[in-house]
């Protein structure tokens, strides 16, 4: 007795749950979008197999700097409440703030989006935040993929990751070797949680249940923990080119504490002064919630602060004047001290 191997129906890739129809519709719907981000050097961008960049020839001598990122379980707060359209703001953030610490500014731009099965209407919110992001970071989207994978990730959920490139001349390159005690520490100010810290946001508005309040910050609540992390691209370069920034810091995982070491010499530590920035109702309603004293607090989330700049006395008036100008909120928060004994960054 023989039996035969060939099915009695064929299975097309849409049948396991792959739709080539939907992705090419999607790219068709981002393209509008990626083109509003466009900027010199572009020489090709989304459709082909890879994208095409020119570093600009006003380098002398550019070194690329590269970042790679992602939004981490803030992603279960956007699935959750149905919130699509900023996460991709803070998919570049994430990025092209670690790019800038380096004295680079961001050229282009990749996503990658990856979900069980498409949903058009959300993948293009999502990448509508990213070309926004983009545009706000004078940063060119020039391609990406998008994965669709049935059986990777639940109904409603995806993933994202987002890689950048910059250049900075290498003269310029910001290494915090010339970081010494005297220095002043500015603080500029977050615009919220950012994108770190969300597995315990997650824990306090589980514990908060009902009592959660309506409004932080003037916000309602959804929105001031939604709130995308804050670009410091284009005013900090402007600050670069006018004063002589010795460091910066993009404060992320680890919080204060753990990120301003990353730029400062050996032997020298930053001391902050508890106080010198308000804590925002946001960043209080988290600290009760959780139930965790200041050390854990700084070592966790921003706590106010997105960005750290190092400079010399003589300079740091100036160089908080134009920040501000600009559109920044700028507090002095503290001083390089020489390390002794204590911890790399102390808050008293």
């Amino acid at each position: 007795m023989t039996t035969s191997n060939t099915p009695t129906t064929a299975l097309s890739y849409k049948d396991a749950g792959v739709d080539i129809d939907a992705g090419d519709a999607l790219v068709e719907r981002i393209k509008p979008l990626a083109k509003k981000t466009m900027r010199e050097g572009v020489l090709a961008g989304i459709g082909g197999f890879g994208a095409l960049f020119e570093v600009p020839k006003r380098y002398k001598e550019p070194v690329l700097v590269s970042g790679t990122d992602g939004v981490g379980t803030k992603l279960k707060l956007a699935f959750e409440w149905q919130m699509h359209d900023t996460v991709g703001i803070d998919l570049v953030a994430m990025s092209v703030n670690d790019v800038l610490v380096q004295g680079a500014e961001p050229l282009f731009f990749l996503d990658y989006f990856a979900c069980g099965k498409l949903d058009v209407d959300t993948a293009v919110a999502v990448v509508g935040g990213i070309a926004r992001g983009c545009e706000l970071s004078g940063c060119a989207l020039i391609g990406g993929e998008t994965a669709e994978m049935p059986g990777m990730y639940p109904a409603g959920e995806y993933d994202l990751a987002g890689f950048a490139v910059g250049a900075v001349e290498k003269s310029k390159i910001l290494t915090g070797a010339d970081v010494k005690p005297g220095d002043v520490v500015l603080g500029l100010a977050s615009s919220g949680v950012h994108s770190n810290g969300f597995s315990l946001v997650r824990k306090c508005i589980e514990r908060a249940g009902d009592n959660a309040p309506a409004m932080l910050d003037g916000k309602p609540f959804k929105q001031a923990l939604m709130e995308p992390t804050r670009l410091y691209v284009k005013n900090v370069l402007a600050a670069l080119a006018a004063h002589p920034i010795k460091a910066l810091a993009h404060i992320t995982g680890g919080g204060l504490l753990e990120n301003i070491p990353r730029v400062l010499p050996k032997g020298t530590a930053a001391h902050l002064v508890k106080g010198s920035w308000p804590q925002t109702e946001l960043f209080a309603w988290l600290q009760k919630t959780a139930g965790i004293d200041d050390f854990e607090m700084n070592r966790t989330f921003n706590n106010g602060i997105g960005m750290v700049v190092v400079i010399d006395t003589a300079n740091a008036a100036a160089c908080a004047a134009t920040l501000r100008a600009a559109g920044e909120t700028v507090y002095e928060i503290g001083a390089i001290a020489p390390m002794g004994e204590g911890a790399a960054v102390v808050v008293g």
